[in-house]
């Protein structure tokens, strides 16, 4: 089938989606997740997202845990399995709880030095994408920060919830001053029979190493680092705006992108192989190539830092889009030319070595 009919048959339908690819003898899928290469697939994104406790169904057999999820890695996908084995145990639902804005910026004086690796949107749809029956964004204030350890308990995870069970790790901690643990959840589980599950000591630990690599490598040029520990291509997303067009002076004209969530963790500065997105075309996966570099352009004096993508073969006027950006190798370290002649000649030293890697097997 064409891919212009299977695109109006994508946007015609509003309780599927079809990921379709051409290439044999690969494995791919909706951010890296894994679907074989040459079939078409047909998929019923369910889960529901609630903001509000007025919005909350009755939740059957809720196999429920709390955090924040920020990555949505292998090691978080741990969890989510063990809680999708037990949701199927007993013919129940999956519940992650999970807060907006982020606990420290309520709690803690340290705000300037949140760096996410998702933004709320993207972990929705990342948590979409693993198969979780509900997602419960609780809006993070100081009054929900101050609530009793055992308020906590009764009258938000009980009352919402009525959970059949909470899986949840040893060092969680909830409450006014954190004086909930997981010792008060398992005092009262009999009054409120619900079954206590406890993620493992050595899983929490890989998780939070997974989280801190993870951002460590994406800040530090390991970005094939950060993606393994991810499960999927690290991406972002940004506004296109006006630049001073030298790229297209130079032949190789470049998407200029403001990024617009302040808590979005990106890229060290360096010259990246990407594949880019346009959410105007609202597909999932990523329909362009390119190379997008990152820095000060010390070879034209550059003052401030700047985000370009080049995309190969490719002539729209983008300008006022949002493009998403999928990270899929380092390439080189910013560098000053002595000319524009000798800039040029590196960049298309560049877009042949991405080329290539677009080319090799993975």
């Amino acid at each position: 089938m064409e891919k212009s009919r299977l695109a109006d048959r994508f946007r015609a339908c509003d309780k599927a989606f079809i990921l379709v690819v051409t290439r044999k003898n690969k494995r791919c899928g909706v951010h890296g997740l894994p679907f074989r290469i040459g079939s078409l697939i047909f998929a019923t994104p369910s889960m529901k997202v609630y903001r509000n406790p007025d919005q909350f169904p009755p939740f059957k057999n809720a196999v429920i845990t709390i955090g924040t999820f920020d990555g949505v890695h292998e090691g978080h996908r741990k969890i989510i399995s063990h809680m999708q084995e037990a949701a199927r145990s007993i013919d129940g639902e999956t519940v992650i709880i999970t807060f907006h804005p982020h606990p420290r910026k309520v709690v803690s004086s340290a705000i300037l030095g949140i760096r996410l690796i998702n933004t709320l949107d993207e972990k929705i749809e990342l948590l979409e994408q693993a198969g979780i029956d509900h997602l419960v964004i609780v809006p993070f204030t100081q009054a929900f920060a101050n609530q009793s350890a055992e308020d906590y308990i009764a009258n938000f995870l009980v009352k919402n919830f009525h959970p059949h069970t909470i899986i949840i790790g040893y060092d969680h901690r909830f409450g006014r001053d954190r004086l909930g643990d997981y010792r008060l959840l398992e005092k009262m589980a009999d009054s409120y029979n619900y079954s206590l599950r406890e993620i493992p000591k050595h899983v929490l630990a890989e998780i939070d190493i997974s989280s801190t690599n993870i951002r460590e490598a994406i800040v530090h040029d390991d970005i094939e680092t950060a993606n393994q520990l991810l499960g999927y291509e690290f991406f972002f997303e940004g506004l296109v705006v006006d630049g001073d067009k030298l790229g297209r002076k130079l032949g190789y004209p470049t998407a200029n992108l403001r990024i617009t969530d302040e808590e979005k963790i990106t890229p060290g500065n360096g010259i990246y192989a990407v594949s880019v997105s346009l959410q105007a075309e609202k597909l999932f996966e990523p329909s362009y190539r390119g190379m997008m570099s990152i820095g000060l352009r010390p070879t034209v004096n550059g003052k401030s830092r700047v985000i370009e993508v080049n995309l190969f073969d490719f002539d729209k006027d983008i300008y006022g889009q949002t493009l998403r950006v999928y990270v899929k190798k380092y390439l080189r370290p910013e560098l000053r030319f002595e000319t524009l002649e000798d800039l040029v000649v590196q960049i298309g030293k560049d877009k042949e070595q991405t080329l290539q890697i677009f080319s090799s097997p993975s």
